[in-house]
């Protein structure tokens, strides 16, 4: 669904309303999780610092408290019929699903919660919440994804829904899941940058102090996510190929500046990042000309050669592998609904 956002004036002057993203406070709620969307997209700004979303938070009750996984209640001031005002609804976590998690199955009161949702509405799931999505039927046939504690259960209970526990995230147009904490705060930065661009959801991240893109597809559960510190990490490398990203790099290049084999850093690169160095630097490479396609006027070739692709067919064929579109139709699709965000 396309986001109405910006506070900017319409054709006849009237102001055109933030994206309304209406977060579902169950009870035996992640505290943590609960406040994810409300910290990423409330810091989402246009170029004139006016908020591109609205959060508010309801419960499946009428207002007042909803107990969390912690040893404090929260209040909340919104009841279910918040939902009906949503133009997209974010599931957290929950450790108090019941017969949800058990058997699939909602209850009534949150059965009568969800009915208010309108048809169309983006619909996002943090964690366990993806139980919550698919048992009222909206990933029936669909990709999915959940904490990966949680995935086999997952699928067991929900046969019809196409679980990847491998992964951080999965964007399905308009239902996205993601797995835990982290990948809840990585699935709403890249919200933010579909919703409108890569500069915006970048300062997003900066505010945030989280990493600015960690693609869906990177693994979920990385055996050693801390490198041993008797051993070297793989950072210096990283960083020397972002500073390179328009030249041909190898990859013997960059385990030269760990100095190590290319086998040892291969290894080891796989073990910090969850991907080999190969998918690292081509995901790199296509953020670059995401960037550029959306920021600069720059020709395809130029762009092509600037993110390191050599040839704007190379760079075509990677675009649409990841993003399932051209260079001009993703420049153009962008810019169109930057256009359309800011009442042009």
């Amino acid at each position: 669904m396309a986001p109405e956002t910006l506070s900017t004036p319409g054709a006849h002057g009237a102001p055109v309303r933030p994206h309304r993203v209406v977060v579902l406070a169950l009870d035996g709620l992640l505290p943590f999780e609960l406040g994810i969307a409300s910290r990423i997209f409330g810091l989402a700004r246009d170029e004139h610092r006016r908020p591109l979303y609205e959060v508010v938070t309801c419960s499946v009750r009428p207002p007042g408290p909803v107990a969390t996984d912690a040893d404090f209640e929260i209040l909340v001031g919104n009841g279910p019929e918040a939902l009906a005002t949503a133009d997209t609804v974010v599931v957290p976590a929950s450790y108090e699903l019941g017969p949800v998690y058990e058997e699939g199955v909602l209850t009534g009161e949150l059965s009568a919660a969800l009915a208010h949702v309108r048809p169309g509405t983006r619909l996002v799931a943090i964690c366990t919440g993806g139980f919550v999505l698919a048992a009222a039927g909206y990933l029936d046939g669909r990709p999915a994804t959940t904490h990966w504690a949680s995935a086999e259960h997952f699928q067991r209970v929900f046969p019809k829904v196409r679980v990847d526990a491998d992964v951080l995230f999965v964007d399905d147009g308009d239902v996205l899941t993601s797995a835990g904490v982290a990948a809840g705060i990585d699935l709403c930065v890249h919200i933010v940058r579909r919703d409108h661009g890569t500069a915006v959801a970048n300062e997003v991240a900066r505010r945030t102090v989280v990493p600015p893109h960690r693609d869906g597809g990177q693994a979920q559960y990385i055996e050693r996510p801390v490198p041993d510190p008797q051993q070297s990490s793989t950072t210096a490398a990283r960083v020397w190929a972002l500073g390179r990203l328009h030249e041909p790099i190898q990859l013997r290049d960059m385990a030269a500046q760990e100095s190590m084999s290319v086998r040892t850093f291969t290894r080891r690169f796989r073990e910090e990042v969850g991907v080999s160095p190969g998918q690292w630097l081509t995901r790199q490479r296509v953020e670059r000309a995401r960037h550029l396609l959306e920021s600069t006027a720059l020709s395809v070739d130029q762009v092509a050669q600037d993110a390191g692709f050599g040839t704007a067919q190379s760079m075509r064929q990677h675009l649409q592998a990841v993003l399932g579109v051209t260079p001009t139709g993703y420049r153009r699709t962008f810019r169109a609904e930057l256009s359309t965000a800011c009442g042009e």
